[in-house]
């Protein structure tokens, strides 16, 4: 039920029912146009817009009459308390440089794997 109510919303969030119903009387029209003329007769009347069934005048009616809500876009520039001129940033205190990689303190910070793995990680 909660999938179905889904699907629902989200056509309706995105105009997509008129899709749907549009869909609904094109079959209808294709059904009941091949009842009087071939299936090939029948698909060009339902597509050519020459004939519409009352379903789709009514869609289209609905369509046009159907205000579009428009949000209209609200930039705001972000402004910050003025700082004082003496601001400075401090980082923590715990905070250390890391030693460049190519350097000897570095490579002695590095621990090598153990050589053969141990068993009691295999077992």
């Amino acid at each position: 039920m909660g999938n179905v109510l889904l699907i629902i919303a989200l056509l309706v969030a995105t105009d997509a029912q008129w899709l749907v119903l549009q869909s609904f009387a094109w079959a209808g029209m294709i059904v009941s146009y091949s009842e009087k003329a071939p299936l090939k007769v029948a698909l060009m009347q339902t597509f050519d817009g020459k004939h519409p069934c009352s379903l789709c005048k009514a869609i289209a009616a609905a369509q046009k009459s159907e205000t579009k809500k428009e949000f209209p876009l609200q930039v705001r520039k972000l402004e910050f308390p003025p700082a004082p001129e003496n601001f400075l940033l401090v980082g923590p205190a715990h905070f250390r440089l890391l030693p460049a990689a190519g350097s000897a303190f570095a490579e002695s910070l590095t621990q090598k794997p153990l050589l053969p793995p141990p068993r009691e990680l295999f077992a």
